[in-house]
């Protein structure tokens, strides 16, 4: 059986005539208290955003507006996701490096974190992020 290393979840569509609205919460659909939020638009044809992990972020990716894929990968496991649809979010867990490319024209990527910015919570570099992991291992 394979490991899932992110995670779709679907958020409430509530459908009216003069435009839909979707709703999360902090501990229902979204399963961490949010304690910053953040949007990522205007992203130039051929960019990408992410290529980092957190050490203690957990983050949940919206596509609010347009399409973007989402790579995750925990060093064994890679997944790519598709977010277009803005009644759903994709949960991102710690340790996991993250990259968000293929930015639509007028997509924006809103996201729901964790924990408030820090640098130190970060990784940076690829080849960081997997000798950190070896050392969660050994």
């Amino acid at each position: 059986m394979n490991k899932h290393i992110g995670e779709i979840i679907d958020l409430p569509k509530i459908l009216d005539p003069r435009g839909n609205l979707t709703v999360t919460e902090q501990m229902a659909n979204v399963p961490f208290h949010i304690r910053r939020v953040y949007w990522v638009y205007d992203v130039p044809s051929g960019e990408y955003r992410g290529g980092h992990a957190h050490k203690q972020c957990k983050e949940f990716i919206i596509a609010v507006s347009g399409s973007f894929n989402v790579t995750l990968t925990d060093g064994n496991t890679t997944e790519t996701f598709l977010l277009n649809h803005p009644y759903q979010g994709l949960l991102v867990d710690v340790n996991v490096w993250r990259t968000l490319e293929d930015f639509s024209s007028g997509a924006v990527c809103l996201v729901l974190a964790s924990e408030l910015f820090e640098e130190e919570d970060y990784i940076r570099e690829y080849d960081d992020f997997l000798n950190y992991l070896a050392c969660l291992k050994s």
